[in-house]
């Protein structure tokens, strides 16, 4: 058997908001008494462009990750360890790197996306002599906004025609004529309840194969100077029979409301 480290965290969804602490315990656990030059414990958080061969076109190569945070506390000076399980107890504060800088954003929440990944881990080492490979655990933990007060509603109304819309796909053949209203009680949802509306279709010189509405989340990254930033769109896609397609999007704010 040999010596291990892990990291427990003491609530078990590993949920925070920024400003909590976040508290645990490392766990070694070894056949005898161990000698170390010390642990330390590492909170980590940083926006990163996961690059591959259907985006590298579209973002710099030399993009570098956004860091949020980078919190170090040492857990236990040089010394030994006894065999058996040992438990040390931690507490670390989950505040933004840049916290007191003007216009910061503050922590952003957890993501994993097709292009934008936001992490945010815990990382506990373990240093030894030369003669020893230093021990390393890590833990994910996830950061979410606080719940807000209820949002205002935002209504959008509107109509649809060919003057209103951007054509995409389909045949050569021209937009057909077209009027279809569109209602959407609000564009700020609270992410707990439905977001709803109605689509009208007033006129149309050609038959219409479907009506799609389509939740889309809009991936945006900044660089080492800027922050990424969470973004949603509802589309409205009309397909007609031909395969003509036309369609129309709103901006979306989502939001996590008492």
């Amino acid at each position: 058997m040999s010596t291990s480290l892990t990291i427990n965290l003491k609530r078990p969804s590993k949920v925070y908001h920024e400003g909590e602490v976040i508290a645990g315990v490392v766990v070694v656990e070894s056949p005898g008494d161990t000698r170390h030059e010390g642990l330390t414990l590492v909170a980590e958080g940083a926006v990163n462009l996961q690059l591959s061969s259907k985006n590298i076109g579209l973002f710099s190569n030399t993009l570098k990750p956004i860091n949020l945070l980078n919190t170090s506390v040492e857990l236990a000076p040089p010394g030994k360890i006894p065999g058996g399980v040992t438990e040390i107890p931690f507490e670390i504060p989950l505040r933004a790197r840049h916290a007191t800088s003007p216009g910061y954003p503050g922590l952003l929440e957890t993501y994993h996306g097709v292009f934008v990944n936001i992490m945010y881990t815990l990382k506990c080492g373990m240093k030894r002599s030369f003669l020893n490979k230093p021990l390393n655990a890590t833990c994910q933990f996830f950061v979410q906004h606080r719940h807000q007060e209820p949002p205002v509603v935002k209504p959008v109304r509107c109509e649809i025609t060919p003057a209103s819309v951007r054509a995409g796909g389909g045949t050569r053949a021209p937009m057909p004529a077209f009027t279809i209203y569109a209602e959407i009680d609000s564009t700020v949802c609270p992410l707990d309840k439905p977001l709803t509306g109605k689509i009208r279709v007033d006129e149309c010189s050609v038959p219409i194969k479907s009506i799609e509405l389509q939740l889309v989340r809009v991936e945006t990254c900044g660089d080492s100077e800027g922050f990424s930033r969470d973004e949603f769109e509802l589309n409205i896609a009309v397909i007609f029979e031909d395969d003509y397609l036309v369609t129309e999007n709103f901006p979306i704010l989502l939001l996590r409301s008492r």
